[in-house]
């Protein structure tokens, strides 16, 4: 899912008052192409943003999002592939089981609780969502959903308290759809780990760093591009990165945030800047750290980094990418990018 692309189709939506569906897996089994916490989001045109299938089953799911929208009732779907009939079903030919949930978002909701999910990935914490599938007498309506951030617990469609009492029983990180008393009564409810998207800061701005920001911005990260010489941040095409700037090397932690980063690629091509760079990224705990160039050229940067050096052995990635036997910059910055979700999901390839 590309979250950015997701929050600018909501926003855009939300400014004309436009209803829309929130969509969200809630259990799957067996191969789907989307997992329990996927979402996605329906307007009332049938536009929509976000895929749980690849096209087999945002049709139908646009139907149901219509209905969902004029009812303003949720609503509870299960798409059983593995008995999809090929002549009478969908046609899809997968083997696996995924369960959805629709819920409304309008002006009548204040377009919760997507618009408090929305705040929470435009930001740089991550916070737990809680979503009521199913209830029994008395408890709060399939929909209502709480969210815990900071310390902070806000609910929607059910008592403060209640929502509090949700987060209490969930143990500790453990995320999908979990069994809890809710008011006196037994629901089921799913837990979702809301995560902002990363962040990546790319040191340099040649040409070969333009095809690394397009696909960051394509996965729907958030990417600041820094070089040292203006001629390089003028004339470059990065039109996916948030920020662009033109600052000495020498100043990176004094003009940047670098704690917020998730990931840093250090590719100026320039050997006194890229020590710089790695210099100031030692001591931060940015996870990936990815440094272009061949071998020797890593090796020499950390031998003149002296001491700075062993704060950067576990993180860095030199030469940066997997080895994926592509040449130029396009196929260099899919081995990056690659490398790079690989480790933030914990994945080593």
């Amino acid at each position: 899912m590309n979250s950015a692309a997701l929050l600018r189709f909501f926003d855009v939506r939300r400014q004309r008052g436009e209803s829309l569906v929130l969509v969200t897996v809630y259990e799957t089994r067996g191969s789907t192409y989307s997992k329990s916490g996927n979402q996605m989001l329906i307007a009332g045109d049938g536009r929509f943003q976000g895929m749980l299938s690849g096209g087999c089953l945002e049709g139908d799911l646009v139907l149901r999002a219509a209905a969902v929208i004029d009812s303003g009732v949720p609503q509870v779907v299960t798409y059983d592939l593995a008995q999809d009939d090929e002549l009478w079903g969908l046609g899809v030919g997968c083997d696996g089981l995924m369960r959805v949930f629709l819920q409304p978002l309008c002006e009548d909701n204040a377009f919760q609780p997507f618009a408090d999910i929305a705040e929470m990935m435009q930001g740089s914490m991550q916070g737990w969502l809680a979503v009521v599938i199913d209830s029994d007498a008395g408890a709060a309506r399939p929909g209502a959903t709480a969210l815990s951030m900071q310390n902070e617990v806000r609910a929607f469609g059910m008592s403060t308290s209640a929502a509090q009492h949700l987060f209490q029983q969930q143990a500790a990180g453990r995320s999908g759809l979990l069994s809890a008393d809710l008011d006196g009564a037994t629901a089921s409810v799913l837990f979702t780990l809301v995560k902002p998207p990363p962040r990546l800061l790319v040191l340099g701005a040649g040409m070969d760093a333009e095809p690394v920001v397009r696909l960051a911005a394509e996965m729907g990260w958030r990417c600041s591009v820094v070089d040292h010489r203006d001629a390089y941040v003028e004339r470059g095409d990065f039109a996916g990165a948030e920020e662009v700037l033109c600052r000495p090397a020498d100043s990176l932690s004094e003009e940047l945030d670098l704690p917020r980063f998730d990931a840093a690629i250090v590719m100026s091509h320039h050997l006194a800047s890229d020590r710089s760079y790695l210099r100031q990224l030692a001591a931060t705990d940015i996870a990936y750290i990815g440094l272009l160039g061949p071998a020797s050229r890593r090796s020499r940067l950390l031998a003149d980094l002296g001491d700075n050096a062993a704060d950067l052995r576990e993180r860095l990635h030199g030469p940066a990418g997997l080895d994926i036997g592509g040449r130029g910059p396009a196929a260099i910055a899919l081995s990056i990018i690659a490398e790079v979700q690989g480790v933030l999901v914990g994945e080593t390839g």
